[in-house]
């Protein structure tokens, strides 16, 4: 063994450990950082099978054998420390040889639990070239099933934190070359800036990066495996020549939304024009990683009173001055819906149950025996017709499948549709969306790069009726006035504006989600806030930053 280094015998197989009481750093190929040179040997005999919860010694003793053999480039000892040692193996061979790692320096926390938490200082090499790649990462300890040994739970991320399933670890001449994005007037749109467009970025450079010119240069990435999704640069070793791709980002619109998110921990918001569908801003919190703001699917609440308003026009049931009932509660084939605090409106419009979100006069309209011969599916065939919503977006990044969902129903689920409940999901583009084509009288794509990155083609809707247009931009003005629910977050936005609140209850959840729609201007956007509650108290004020900064 290495000079310097702690010997000891598990099994029959050598391991390289730290020395001392506490925990060392483990230096790869150079031996490890604090310890001695002793020799220190255990019982070969095999041990008897334990069971129970890990306890805090065995976290210790087997998190600092595996830090070890990983540190000393020892992959398959490793690998036989972890609960996957088939998946381990091959992984920790190609951090090595894969990644071109040449000395890493492994230096374990405090363990909590069975949590061990730990530093990485790797140096990457690679044709003459050597950087640093510095991160932070953590092991779980827990108990074999069937031997009863600890043992690392073996999960990618162990290596990186950014790592997953089917990924690897690269180092060597880029696939395309970097790109340099900037917004819709040429100013650059950085990750260290604009932190929610990492993901945008790289997907822009692994989409579009050939046919953004450029010349690539030696790297270290994480190679997602997969053709649609973006891998993830972690390390320059050598600049190449970016290309330049233009997208349709505001960088003061964006600025702001990334400020607003910001506030809660889970959240997203999306703001498109109205007049072209070029989307100004996009942000998430947590910003890295799943760009919830496209690629969510939930219940979108109350927004999808603007769909459903829209049905009832198309179909003759109420316009915005039709008097509708609002009743404390409802039944629909048994189930009973009712309103926030079980609240009513007697002898109102239906503008007025819009603008205060009455969720019973959007349900008793169109009750089993008061249909008019609407169908099951009409709500989904107004949302294609006249939103775009079940289409498939050609945005220039991943979005859903299908751009919100509002498939058929049945039973007590249709009436919940109707309030954006039961199998109905969209996202904060699609809601943004939603206000967008009120706004501008018809549905225009939503995209974040013009049309001839990857030559693609813009979904398509019909422009809404005239009547119908004239009605929603009525109700969604409404809202935003004294006793609107909109009209507390949307003070001091710019009129003409609009805006329609929603909150949605989700299975096992003590609060509802806030959503929010609304335009100003040339300008609409769509939030939604995990567990934030109505949709005036958390997405409202999301929406009404960025449409200031529009």
């Amino acid at each position: 063994m290495r000079s310097g280094a702690k010997v000891a015998i598990v099994g029959g197989v050598f391991a390289v450990v730290a020395g001392g009481v506490g925990y060392g750093g483990y230096n790869l190929w150079n031996g490890v950082t604090g310890g001695d040179s002793t020799v220190n040997t255990r019982s070969e005999a095999a041990p008897e099978k334990r069971s129970g919860p890990v306890t805090a010694e065995e976290t210790t003793a087997v998190s600092k054998e595996f830090l070890a053999a990983w540190a000393a480039g020892e992959s398959d000892k490793a690998a036989q420390l972890t609960n996957d040692p088939v998946t381990a193996g091959p992984a920790l061979l190609a951090y090595k040889e894969g990644a071109k790692v040449s000395k890493a320096v492994i230096t374990p926390g405090t363990p909590v639990g069975t949590k061990v938490p730990f530093t990485v200082r790797a140096t990457v090499s690679y044709e003459g070239v050597s950087k640093d790649l510095a991160y932070a990462s953590e092991l779980t300890v827990v108990r074999g099933q069937t031997t009863g040994r600890p043992l690392v739970q073996w999960r990618p991320a162990v290596l990186h934190p950014k790592l997953t399933a089917g990924a690897t670890l690269r180092t060597g001449t880029a696939k395309v070359a970097s790109v340099k994005a900037v917004d819709r007037n040429g100013a650059e749109l950085t990750k260290e800036k604009y932190p929610s467009l990492g993901v945008v970025i790289d997907t822009l450079r692994q989409r579009y990066g050939a046919q953004a010119g450029g010349t690539t240069g030696v790297e270290t990435w994480i190679d997602s495996g997969s053709e649609s999704v973006a891998d993830t640069p972690l390390l320059v070793l050598r600049q190449g020549k970016p290309g330049t791709i233009k997208t349709t980002i505001d960088a003061k619109v964006q600025a702001a939304a990334e400020k607003a998110v910001k506030t809660y921990g889970q959240a997203s918001v999306a703001a498109v024009e109205p007049s072209t569908g070029a989307i100004r801003a996009v942000a998430n919190s947590p910003a890295e990683g799943f760009n919830a703001a496209f690629q969510g699917q939930q219940a979108p609440g109350s927004t999808m009173k603007i769909v459903t308003a829209a049905m009832m026009m198309e179909h003759g049931i109420a316009g915005p001055d039709d008097r509708v009932e609002c009743p404390p509660d409802v039944q629909w084939l048994g189930r009973t819906f009712q309103n926030l605090d079980r609240f009513e409106i007697k002898n109102g419009t239906l503008t007025e149950a819009f603008c205060q979100s009455c969720n019973t006069a959007f349900i008793k309209a169109i009750t089993p025996l008061n249909k008019k011969g609407i169908a099951d599916t009409a709500l989904g065939e107004t949302a294609r017709r006249y939103f775009g919503i079940g289409a498939t977006w050609e945005v220039g990044v991943p979005t859903t499948p299908t751009d919100g969902s509002v498939p058929a129903s049945d039973g007590p689920e249709t009436a919940a549709s109707y309030i954006g409940q039961g199998k109905i999901t969209m996202n904060a583009l699609n809601v943004a969306s939603l206000s967008a084509t009120v706004k501008n009288g018809g549905f225009r794509q939503p995209y974040l790069v013009a049309k001839e990155y990857g030559d693609r083609e813009f979904a398509t809707a019909e422009r809404l009726p005239r009547g119908i247009a004239s009605g929603l931009s009525t109700m969604m003005r409404a809202a935003t006035t004294p006793g609107g629910t909109a009209a507390k977050a949307m003070t001091g936005v710019p009129s003409p504006k609009g805006a329609k609140t929603g909150s949605a209850e989700v299975d096992n959840q003590g609060t509802s989600n806030s959503w929010f729609t609304g335009y100003s201007g040339d300008l609409a956007a769509g939030a939604v806030v995990q567990a934030g509650g109505h949709g005036g108290d958390a997405a409202g004020p999301v929406v009404a930053q960025v449409l200031k900064a529009g």
